[in-house]
């Protein structure tokens, strides 16, 4: 198998969003924000090539919103979906499955763009076969307060009606290599993907720990739907992440691509930062 980071665009939000309950005091220790209270997030997806399959794990945002909207995130740096992927030789074509971790508009919006002739969608990836679980789509389609501004109907209804969706019901194999992990404390049903890699098991973040920053259990980010859930969640899998070895790789820190783990007094924590070229040229103990 091989992996790839795939930066589909960089982007800043409000740090203290980012940290939730923790002060800015102490979450500074681990990324620094700007004269705006602002850090840079990245969306790192994930391309898994298994021989068979082209699997792509979330596909960021899109460029389907208005200037206005992206105004909002304050979008840096060059980085594309389709030039990332380009830089490791595929074309959207190419891709097979495409895993959405959940709807939320920066994770799925790079699913469906315009046609050139107007607002017509069009899937991004037009030989793929999409999945989400089917209880995140029911809350996606039916969506609290909370979340409600994070599903845009343009990012959904094109897949939906193109016949190219498929919906996971439960945690188990995806397919030789691949093993999905669900988990509900950001939102319902998410899916936390698992790979089989040069002898490790490497882990898919997505939101449910986004960055190096947001490991420590109390951590956890205000748009969580169930904080208590996502520590809860997260000590559960830490604890087994660490006895496993196993290397994270977070969608959304901008600094650090992967990590492994370790106990400390105070909790688990990252052990040794590194990328997954670092970890394919066996650099990773």
């Amino acid at each position: 198998m091989k992996l790839y980071p795939v930066i589909a665009e960089n982007f800043k939000m409000d740090g203290g969003a980012c940290f939730g309950v923790v002060p800015k005091a102490i979450w500074e220790r681990y990324v620094k924000a700007d004269e705006n209270n602002m850090i840079p997030l990245t969306s790192r997806c994930l391309l898994a090539d298994t021989g068979s399959r082209v699997i792509l794990v979330d596909v960021g945002m899109g460029d389907k919103q208005s200037e206005k909207f992206f105004s909002f995130y304050h979008l840096f740096g060059e980085e594309s979906l389709e030039k990332s992927l380009k830089k490791y030789g595929y074309t959207p074509d190419q891709v097979t499955d495409v895993i959405l971790t959940h709807l939320h508009f920066d994770h799925v919006g790079g699913a469906v763009k315009w046609a050139e002739e107007g607002k017509t969608p069009e899937l991004v990836f037009p030989n793929a076969t999409y999945y989400c679980t089917k209880e995140h789509w029911d809350a996606a389609m039916d969506p609290n307060p909370r979340e409600a501004a994070s599903y845009f109907e343009e990012n959904l209804e094109p897949l939906y009606d193109s016949g190219q969706l498929e919906f996971i019901h439960e945690a188990g194999p995806f397919c030789e290599g691949v093993y999905l992990e669900i988990k509900s404390g950001h939102t319902a049903g998410q899916i936390v993907p698992i790979f089989d890699y040069h002898g490790r098991k490497v882990a898919f973040m997505a939101d449910f720990i986004s960055a190096v920053g947001n490991i420590p259990l109390a951590y956890v980010p205000s748009f969580d739907i169930d904080p208590v859930r996502s520590m809860e969640e997260k000590q559960e899998f830490l604890t087994r992440a660490v006895k496993e070895d196993y290397v994270l790789v977070f969608e959304h820190d901008y600094d650090n691509e992967c990590c492994t783990l370790k106990e400390t007094p105070k909790g688990i924590r990252a052990r040794d930062i590194f990328t997954l070229e670092d970890l394919k040229a066996g650099q990773i103990g």
